[in-house]
């Protein structure tokens, strides 16, 4: 399987790079990339009443992209703006369940949203966190009961702190059973074409 990960506007590309890092050991047996080229942020995406972004228009965009590119399997767009979806305060990320494409944002990740100081290794950790979940969901993972899985549900940065960057064990066989079927798919795409 391949991952590509797309900048949405300004988006630090040393971190970009250290997550791409990181999925490699939530998905071991894929590919993952950083495509160079920047997406310009979706301007109706911003609500000015509450300065916070749309996050269903920017996973259109990433969808509207992903459309576009030949044998990548998953795109997860990343932002460093504030998202939100109409009924909750705001968002880490969104994603198709099931589907091909992702959007989280690095916004409230950053420990100096919530007055600590810049930590890059925190941020790092729970940008990876938060990718792992949204590819998960595109994967037709639904939120998982155990607190520990990064599957859980993160209403806060606590839990988004307290859950790990790694599937339990109920999640971890759904996804290997996705990757299996995926892999036979795109096998049997080889011997007929």
């Amino acid at each position: 399987m391949l991952i590509s990960i797309l900048r949405i506007g300004k988006v630090s590309l040393e971190v970009l790079e250290r997550i791409k890092e990181n999925l490699k050991d939530a998905f071991p047996d894929t590919e993952c990339s950083v495509i160079p080229q920047e997406a310009p942020l979706p301007r109706e995406s911003l609500d000015k009443h509450r300065m916070q972004h749309r996050s269903d228009m920017i996973l259109s965009l990433v969808h509207e992209l992903a459309e576009k590119m030949r044998n990548v399997h998953r795109v997860l767009g990343v932002v460093d703006v504030d998202i939100f979806v109409p009924g909750m305060n705001f968002v880490f990320g969104q994603a198709e369940c099931p589907g091909k494409t992702a959007v989280i944002s690095l916004w409230r990740l950053r420990p100096e949203f919530y007055g600590a100081p810049e930590n890059m290794n925190i941020l790092v950790e729970r940008g990876t966190k938060e990718a792992v979940h949204e590819l998960g969901h595109t994967m037709g993972l639904e939120h998982c009961s155990n607190p520990f899985c990064v599957m859980y549900f993160s209403n806060s940065i606590f839990e988004t702190d307290r859950k790990k960057s790694l599937f339990c064990w109920k999640c971890y066989v759904k996804v290997q059973k996705f990757l299996f079927a995926l892999g036979e798919r795109l096998g049997k795409g080889c011997l007929q074409g």
